[in-house]
């Protein structure tokens, strides 16, 4: 690991470098603006790294949703053979050019980094020897100025759960470390859900169990686990978590829109609200709300438009049957009532004349 703390450590030190010759050297806001954005443009060139990677994440995705009908005839047809079902859905994969795990892969490959800067900002300490401070390529000033670094006079090296000595060496205080973590976890446990439920809200729930069982832990799993751990990060790392899920947030955002999923990944078949109780299914917005409508109501005239003819028909043919006419049947009926003489036209017509 030593190659990537060192990555990270030149990375850091750039763009520190590059804000540092265009921001003053005095805090702004009680904050060192230089090493905070030394963080986020860290955030940044690995995003850019890895776009190729996001696309190829997309793409997987898409291709999950596609083979949605294929899955749902699998699990029907091999219901309640597990191993089977198993056997069919990897050939199905392999069939499909289909990897299922490829929509986790970018964020796998951060794992790395996110190690390599809680590495680093441990690292960053005071009473540590001049060798010590030059690990990793840094220098004694550098070294120095990172661990004096602070956000809101909140130290980037410090933590929420930094013991009350700790904060002393680093001429911390104790309510104002608390205070600007606390606030930095709930943003870091808000973008986390947002980016996860923001996915799923567009395209849907799998309906391969397992799959689901994935988007699941995305959703619910990954913020837990940043709600739980997130007391024990430097505040320097949680800058790098919210500032790398606001730019997944906008990322999603543009590319969702852009390149819309199918119109079949669009309603979930098992939505559910962050509670967890099952609500309606979710309805397509937009022109594709319109779009549903107009066709819903197209649909309803023709169902209309098929049963009249039907019901006119039958009335007819049930008129011609008992009068031998062919009376139409939405007028009133010409037929003779029962017991009624006939009448002789010949005859009403001569009287007709005789009158005139």
């Amino acid at each position: 690991m030593a190659g990537i703390y060192w990555l990270i450590s030149k990375v850091m030190l750039f763009w520190h470098t590059v804000w540092d010759s265009i921001l003053p050297d005095h805090r702004v806001l009680s904050t060192n603006w230089q090493w905070v954005l030394a963080i986020v443009f860290l955030v940044i060139t690995v995003r850019v790294v890895l776009f190729p990677i996001f696309v190829k994440q997309i793409k997987s995705q898409r291709a999950m949703q596609a083979i949605q009908p294929k899955m749902k005839e699998l699990q029907e047809k091999h219901k309640g053979d597990r191993e089977t079902l198993q056997k069919e859905v990897m050939k199905l994969y392999q069939e499909e050019k289909v990897n299922p795990l490829m929509g986790c892969l970018p964020m796998f490959l951060q794992i790395p980094v996110f190690i390599g800067l809680l590495h680093v900002l441990r690292h960053l300490r005071p009473n540590t020897s001049d060798h010590q401070m030059e690990l990793y390529g840094w220098t004694k000033a550098e070294f120095l100025s990172a661990v004096d670094a602070r956000l809101f006079d909140a130290p980037i090296v410090a933590k929420f759960s930094s013991s009350a000595a700790d904060l002393i060496n680093i001429d911390a205080n104790s309510t104002t470390v608390k205070i600007v973590a606390a606030c930095l976890v709930a943003l870091m446990i808000t973008t986390t859900y947002l980016t996860q439920r923001q996915m799923i809200k567009k395209t849907g729930w799998n309906t391969d169990p397992q799959q689901r069982m994935i988007q699941k832990f995305m959703l619910y799993g990954i913020p837990f686990f940043t709600l739980t751990s997130g007391w024990y990060f430097p505040i320097g790392v949680i800058i790098y978590w919210v500032t790398n899920n606001a730019i997944t947030l906008a990322q999603q955002y543009w590319v969702l829109h852009k390149y819309p999923p199918p119109a079949s990944a669009t309603t979930s078949t098992t939505p559910y609200k962050s509670g967890g109780a099952k609500v309606a299914e979710s309805k397509p917005s937009g022109l594709g709300a319109l779009f549903a409508r107009a066709r819903d109501e197209a649909a309803a005239q023709q169902r209309t438009n098929g049963k009249a003819p039907a019901k006119a028909a039958g009335t007819k043919a049930t008129g011609a049957k008992a009068t031998g006419t062919d009376a139409p049947a939405d007028g009133p009926s010409r037929a003779p009532k029962p017991g009624a003489k006939p009448i002789n036209p010949k005859k009403g017509g001569a009287a007709k004349r005789q009158s005139g």
